[in-house]
């Protein structure tokens, strides 16, 4: 990987990011370069460049010093970009093939240059269209598995991992998280965007005493519980995907915090797309929502049992213990996601782009059940069939 020769920080143009892959990057000679500003979400530019004859191209991704969906209002650490480019380094180190290549980076100008997916589709936009993606629970359940356990103290001698807990502190992204995953939608807050329609709904989720206890103890476990480096926004527009290939892109919200979460995250936004179909089209989602855990859980118990370092990995019960534990925080880290895009400040494209009013205030309050649910009973759903039973029982 090659560092780039810092300069000032300034954005980058159609211009100067051909300027900038053309020295970094092998392109043929004298070949004419294609720029577009790709980007989708809420924090970066992205740029792909590309040679339309050779078919080599690149991604440019640079942070920008605010949040893009809401202007120079909210501010945002240029540091963010340094942990996504590390993180997709170290994450790759232990999950190769399933991440991006990065070719270089710089932290003063926040830009990463990394491998060109356009040849794949973000899996929000196919699920969308109704695609099957047969490898995608199968590569994000070895993805969780290897990315965590690897990060983790099961794995790790203790400096080291306290090393990479602080060489990964990333407090404003995670403050965004804490406000708009574990706040905001349990109070009224300006943040807070949903139709007229839901306000009874919405309301008798602010007056959940039960409820919300239940969220403060997740909020809890997100501030102070260092497991594993973490992606930290695993959803299923951070995945480009295909028939037989799965990339887990944008980890710039990555930091130590508890293995759960990024299970939950990806659990969440399959259950979404289930809520939004109907009869075989949903069982192959619901069965990607077991496979992953299945696939996670299995191949997390071949490498605690094979390169597990910590003293007590052959105590009878202690590597149930773990699991059960993960498991109980996935479901409730994923109805803390359905709960905040239902009427958070970020939606999702999959309960938001139905056209049909009436159909979509009916799912979408039927996702802030499935939330509610998953919260409330997550000590009680011990087995991911008994979470994809709660869901068909719920999905009429």
């Amino acid at each position: 990987m090659m560092t780039i020769a810092t300069k000032q920080y300034e954005a980058l143009t159609d211009e100067t990011a051909i300027a900038l892959a053309r020295s970094l990057y092998p392109f043929p000679e004298g070949a004419e370069l294609v720029c577009r500003e790709i980007g989708d979400g809420n924090l970066n530019y992205v740029f792909q460049i590309k040679d339309p004859k050779s078919g080599k191209g690149l991604i440019i991704k640079q942070a920008l010093p605010y949040a893009k969906v809401v202007g120079e209002s909210w501010p945002l650490t240029l540091k963010r970009a340094v942990i996504e480019a590390n993180a997709l380094q170290k994450h790759g180190e232990f999950a190769p093939g399933l991440v991006p290549v990065v070719y270089a980076t710089d932290e003063e100008l926040a830009i990463t240059l990394m491998e060109d997916l356009s040849h794949l589709t973000i899996a929000r936009e196919g699920l969308i269209q109704g695609e099957a993606y047969p490898k995608l629970s199968e590569d994000i359940g070895e993805y969780l598995a290897r990315t965590l356990f690897h990060t983790s103290d099961f794995a790790l001698h203790p400096f080291e991992k306290k090393r990479l807990a602080a060489e990964y502190s990333n407090p404003e992204l995670c403050k965004i998280t804490e406000d708009l995953i574990f706040t905001d939608p349990f109070f009224n807050n300006d943040t807070n965007d949903y139709e007229p329609e839901l306000q009874s709904v919405v309301e008798a989720i602010w007056n959940n005493a039960p409820l919300k206890l239940e969220a403060a103890k997740l909020k809890f476990s997100f501030l102070t519980e260092a497991e594993a480096l973490l992606h930290g926004d695993l959803h299923t527009g951070s995945i480009f995907a295909s028939e037989s290939e799965t990339k887990v892109i944008d980890p710039e919200f990555a930091f130590y915090g508890p293995i759960g979460f990024d299970v939950g995250l990806f659990l969440a936004n399959l259950m979404v797309q289930s809520i939004t179909r109907q009869g075989e089209e949903r069982q192959i989602v619901l069965s990607h929502t077991e496979k992953t855990w299945d696939v996670f859980s299995a191949r997390f118990t071949q490498l605690w049992e094979q390169e597990g370092i910590e003293a007590f990995k052959e105590t009878a019960g202690y590597k149930e213990f773990v699991l059960e534990k993960i498991f109980r925080d996935t479901l409730g880290f994923a109805g803390c996601e359905l709960i905040r895009r239902t009427i958070g400040l970020a939606h999702v494209k999959d309960l938001d782009g139905i056209e049909d009013a009436e159909q979509r205030i009916r799912l979408k309050k039927q996702t802030l059940q499935i939330g509610e649910a998953l919260i409330l009973k997550r000590a009680e759903l011990t087995s991911i069939g008994a979470l994809t039973g709660l869901l068909e029982e719920l999905q009429p």
